[in-house]
């Protein structure tokens, strides 16, 4: 096995030996060596949030080192699947650029292809194409469970509404909403998360009606929470307290003056 310490660190091969000897048993990392499939799966999912993170902060010297840690990920996977004979990193990089070669003829093609560009509905009949040579699945039945809630609702109501079930106005959504918080407010006890799940949802296809990305929306919201915050713990440590030594009314009254600030 090669020595990545003597390597180039900028080739992809270095990072590949560096996760070969991380699981090489005997002389790996021992918690390496414990991980699997199922178990590095939420890094995957959490690594490509914190590259989202560093985007919406405009943060490039911690999008470098997030896109790093998330190219991390699939290197991972690769040498997991080599150990059991299943796939290569290889594998994957043929994989993908097969793919994005078929599906851009209009690029990569001849010079009729090229000729022809983007038409209508390109998109989806590509991967329909792609989609006959695999089992046959229901209408939402490609759509990954493992998505965050917010996002797979809003994919769940897109492949729905491709096929006529949609509402015809964002207005009839509102509508909805209005509803689904009816019945959550007269819910009993034991149904409240079911209702609380369907305002979710309702308030997802808003977002899709708007063109909105529900999971940004509230990543955004979460952090300017975090900031307007911020402001009242620092304001009232100016008079050398915390928030529990204040009261709603006052911290309310504080919240306003960080809103007035930011405008």
């Amino acid at each position: 096995m090669s020595d990545p310490t003597k390597m180039d660190p900028r080739s992809i091969e270095t990072l590949k030996s560096v996760m070969a000897a991380l699981r090489t048993p005997n002389t790996g990392c021992p918690w390496d060596l414990e991980q699997s499939f199922e178990t590095i799966a939420p890094y995957t999912i959490e690594e490509a949030y914190e590259v989202a993170d560093a985007i919406s902060k405009r943060d490039m010297a911690s999008l470098k080192d997030e896109l790093g840690d998330l190219l991390l990920q699939p290197v991972y996977h690769a040498q997991i699947a080599a150990e059991f004979g299943i796939f290569t990193l290889d594998d994957v990089i043929e994989a993908i650029v097969t793919k994005m070669i078929r599906r851009h003829p209009h690029v990569f093609g001849d010079e009729a292809a090229r000729a022809a560009g983007v038409s209508a509905g390109f998109w989806e009949a590509n991967k329909a194409k792609e989609r006959r040579s695999e089992p046959r699945q229901g209408v939402l039945g490609n759509v990954p469970l493992a998505l965050p809630g917010l996002t797979r609702a809003v994919k769940l109501q897109a492949k729905a509404a491709k096929v006529g079930f949609d509402w015809p106005s964002v207005d009839n959504v509102y509508d909805k909403i209005t509803e689904e918080i009816a019945e959550l407010r007269s819910a009993p006890a034991e149904k409240k998360a079911e209702e609380f799940g369907d305002v979710l949802f309702a308030l997802a296809n808003v977002a899709r009606h708007l063109g909105i990305d529900p999971e940004s929306a509230l990543r955004s919201t979460n952090e300017k929470f975090t900031r307007r915050f911020g402001f009242i713990e620092s304001e009232l440590a100016t008079q050398g307290r915390e928030p529990v030594d204040s009261n709603l009314t006052e911290m309310d009254a504080l919240w306003n003056k960080a809103k007035l600030a930011e405008r």
